[in-house]
């Protein structure tokens, strides 16, 4: 039986990614939200999303729900564009009334709609993000006369995992793929995926002012709040700051310091495999 929605207001929120990607998010989301305890997991050991299969996709998401649903979480944040693209539906389906399920395509799609009618759009995200058009598909729906340019950029999520940012060839990568012909003439440009907003500033140095770079990690927090208050689900001020657990599915010593980075604090991961 599905709980009452005062009895879930104390519980956390779960927010999982192929990787430290989404941490940018976890991270966006607990300065919006500083009440909200959080549990994270990083599907290390199947990184990058961005070019496995959606069934794949889908039987990671499916396996990640169930350790979110044991540590009780009242929300489940899927803080991957690739996974919002392949599972946002199937997990839905197979959570069922015992969390509410978000994505971050739907408040980027919503956002674009409301800002950009009648403009022209570029997007840039992984493989799966863009091969699968839902964001094509979805600012479609919307009927505004949004033009959407879409480019997967594969090297950029890997390059990031390795630290390669904020120097030369992270500058040449992004470059090369910035100058491509279908990104002429855009007047804004959507961070298709959570890994980017670490590379936000290199991207809107190249601009230089001229295109409206789309941080997806603030629009989804913004989001997550106003759903939270919406249906009464926030979390109530209280005297301590909450404790968040990180989970991970492979565990190294250069991730740990690679987290401190993408969530900028200090942070204890624990190893918790999909599969013994």
């Amino acid at each position: 039986m599905a709980l009452s929605a005062p009895d879930l207001s104390t519980r956390p929120i779960g927010v999982f990614d192929s990787g430290i990607g989404g941490l940018t998010v976890a991270r966006a989301v607990s300065r919006v939200l500083p009440h909200e305890r959080l549990v994270y997991f990083g599907d290390t050991a199947h990184l990058p999303y961005g070019d496995k299969s959606t069934a794949a996709i889908q039987a990671y998401s499916v396996k990640i729900c169930d350790l979110l649903l044991k540590q009780h979480c009242k929300v489940i944040l899927i803080a991957c564009n690739s996974a919002s693209a392949a599972a946002y539906e199937l997990v839905r389906e197979y959570v069922g009334s015992k969390a509410r399920v978000l994505n971050v395509i739907d408040p980027i799609v919503a956002h674009v709609g409301a800002t950009y009618a009648n403009r022209t759009v570029g997007l840039i995200g992984t493989k799966q993000t863009v091969n699968s058009n839902v964001y094509r598909k979805k600012i479609d729906d919307l009927d505004v006369g949004v033009e959407l340019h879409s480019l997967a950029t594969p090297l950029l999520a890997p390059m990031i995992e390795e630290g390669f940012f904020n120097n030369t060839i992270s500058d040449n990568i992004i470059r090369t793929y910035l100058t491509n012909p279908l990104l002429e003439n855009i007047e804004a440009l959507v961070l298709a995926c959570t890994h980017y907003p670490l590379i936000k500033k290199q991207i809107a140095d190249f601009y230089q002012g001229k295109v409206d770079v789309l941080d997806a990690s603030d629009v989804v927090a913004e989001h997550v709040r106003h759903y939270l208050k919406e249906n009464h689900l926030a979390a109530k001020a209280g005297s301590t700051s909450p404790v968040h657990h990180f989970y991970v599915s492979d565990f190294t010593s250069s991730f740990e310091q690679s987290t401190r980075i993408f969530f900028d604090q200090e942070v204890q991961l624990e190893h918790y495999p999909l599969w013994e």
